[in-house]
């Protein structure tokens, strides 16, 4: 039987990025003349605050753990001991190496942590407080010298408690009171103020992207990360309002997130359907979750799991969820996901806030070649090599005549200079 929709989502006529690419390359250009004055300039066009305060010291971050309730602390305490856990496990798995891949050539790899990383921490209506983590941690076990964490401020001008304490918590080196495109700008080009990076990483709006995109090769990224994203996959023993609340779980994101249920039950796809449009209703995020579900929900009906897991290798989503008797089983034939959810136990939102696995993940397909941000994002695996007399001998020989066939004279010599060096013939 052919895949059948029980809920399609509504066909979306791409957003004209025009008016977006030409404002955000103006702004750049302003933030690369002009330095702090238009860091404060922006900020006060765009955020409507008067920034008096721009970078934040030790001061403030223990001013800030005094004013955090103590199970806050506590519970962004665990958050943080599990994603470093996680990236000190990541990083145990990695390793240089040295080898004689040819009689006398040795060659090897050295891990090099990136010496500058900004971590773009988004901000709100209400503080993010998983983010500090997911992007500050794996940046401090990979090694990196300098870690800074731009994040906008708040109607009042000033950053959250809550957010000061996640970010020294997390062992930022630097934190500044910027967002948006200036903070892209002046993290990679830098300004009087703050240093330039070698790196940028961190989710954002549509301007944050695209400055982000703009900056790419004068900074390197981690990911162009776009709308939220959760695939569900369910057999007959899935519990639609348990699927229900963690497609909403995603949807409340933004309303362009994407929520779909896979499953070769129609029984549960209909309740499903049923669960969403009840829970919806009830939530204080109904208007961002209700769109996005109008727009963008999907729920598919397949002849069996199988066709239900080449779907989901189809899709490839950000997130994937696992709700089905043999969930092992299934993850076994899954292979493009940013990060997957095995068994009803394995709440998505867990990993959002605090289980320990990164929640900067691939959206939009992008999962088919890419993982997300994980301590190997701030490493470097660069290569050597040395060479014996004798493999000197064996490789120039071959390099001369090949270089020479291609016409390209230089690369001839420098491998023929050597073998006269030894008194060997070129040839």
């Amino acid at each position: 039987m052919p895949r059948e929709y029980l809920k399609k989502a509504i066909p979306q006529t791409p957003e004209d990025m025009s008016e977006v690419v030409e404002t955000v390359a103006k702004l750049i250009s302003e933030v690369r003349e002009k330095g702090d004055s238009a860091v404060r300039l922006l900020t006060k066009k765009f955020d409507n605050i008067d920034l008096e305060k721009m970078v934040y010291t030790e001061e403030d971050f223990n001013a800030a753990e005094k004013a955090m309730p103590v199970t806050l602390k506590e519970d962004m305490d665990f958050g943080f001991n599990q994603v470093t856990n996680f990236a000190k496990a990541q990083f145990d798995t990695i390793s240089e190496f040295e080898k004689e891949v040819g009689p006398g050539i040795h060659m090897g790899h050295r891990i090099i942590p990136i010496s500058s990383v900004g971590a773009y921490i988004p901000g709100g209506r209400y503080p993010i407080l998983s983010a500090p983590p997911m992007l500050i941690c794996p940046a401090k076990v990979a090694g990196v010298s300098r870690i800074v964490a731009c994040t906008p401020p708040r109607k009042d001008g000033k950053l959250h408690p809550a957010t000061l304490y996640a970010i020294k918590r997390c062992g930022a080196d630097e934190c500044y009171c910027v967002g948006g495109v200036q903070a892209i700008a002046a993290m990679a080009y830098g300004t009087e103020t703050i240093r330039p990076v070698d790196k940028i990483v961190g989710p954002g709006n549509k301007w944050v992207t695209e400055a982000k995109r703009q900056v790419n090769g004068v900074v390197g990224l981690d990911l162009q990360a776009g709308p939220s994203e959760i695939l569900v996959l369910a057999d007959k023993t899935g519990q639609a309002d348990i699927i229900a609340a963690d497609l909403l779980g995603q949807l409340e994101h933004d309303p362009n997130a994407r929520g779909v249920l896979v499953t070769n039950s129609r029984e549960l796809g209909e309740a499903t359907i049923a669960e969403v449009e009840r829970q919806v209703k009830l939530l204080a995020t109904c208007e961002t979750a209700s769109t996005s579900w109008k727009n963008h929900g999907e729920v598919v009906i397949t002849s069996s799991m199988e066709e239900a897991c080449d779907f989901a290798n189809e899709w490839a989503p950000e997130h994937l969820e696992i709700h089905c008797k043999h969930p092992d089983v299934m993850l076994s034939r899954l292979h493009n996901y940013g990060s997957c959810f095995v068994g009803v136990n394995a709440a998505e939102v867990f990993a959002d806030k605090v289980s320990g696995t990164n929640h900067t993940l691939p959206t939009g397909r992008a999962a088919r070649y890419t993982g997300g941000v994980w301590v190997g994002t701030f490493l470097k695996w660069i290569t050597h090599q040395w060479v014996d007399k004798e493999a000197m001998k064996l490789l120039a020989h071959i390099v001369y005549r090949q270089s020479t066939i291609e016409g390209m004279v230089a690369h001839a010599e420098s491998a023929a200079i050597r073998l006269r060096k030894v008194g060997e013939p070129v040839d």
